[in-house]
């Protein structure tokens, strides 16, 4: 299975966001989509990295001290920007890639998200969890199948003996 089969089932939809926003404008997207991460473009449009969770929670708790102070959380301020924390040097897939090459790729850098580019324009992102999915789906179709081959072969032998 390749990444291009994935990317046709999930859709192909990237929500970005720009390097220019604010940290809490990132978190507020992340939350409203639901996603793990955000690909990052930088001001020409193109492509500049990709902001996680991790790197959330990473610049708010190595950063974030006035969480503590009650009176500040009543009005939270993030004075970070999403270029400042986002991850610059990308690890990308393309949609030819195969599903067990890619989660290699993946699990030898500890990442979750995986940007996809075709001929350099972003055509999707494939989480973990998309692999994953994608995987068992395979295996099941796959024992299945030789279970479906044996069956009926078995059936077409054990008529002949005697």
């Amino acid at each position: 299975m390749q990444i291009k089969d994935i990317l046709q089932e999930k859709g192909t939809e990237v929500v970005t966001i720009d390097a220019g926003e604010s940290v809490h404008a990132a978190i507020v997207k992340v939350n409203r989509h639901g996603f793990g991460a955000l690909v990052v473009t930088g001001e020409d449009g193109q492509i500049a990295g990709i902001v996680t969770e991790r790197d959330f929670l990473k610049c708010c708790g190595d950063s974030c001290t006035h969480l503590g102070n009650a009176a500040a959380r009543e009005r939270p301020v993030c004075p970070y920007f999403v270029k400042e924390i986002m991850t610059k040097d990308l690890i990308i897939g393309v949609p030819d890639d195969d599903l067990n090459y890619v989660m290699g790729v993946m699990t030898k850098h500890h990442i979750r998200h995986l940007p996809i580019l075709d001929n350099g324009k972003l055509a999707g992102i494939i989480s973990l969890g998309d692999l994953i999915s994608a995987h068992f789906e395979e295996n099941v179709f796959e024992s299945r199948t030789l279970k479906d081959y044996i069956r009926v072969w078995g059936h077409s032998h054990s008529s002949r003996v005697g």
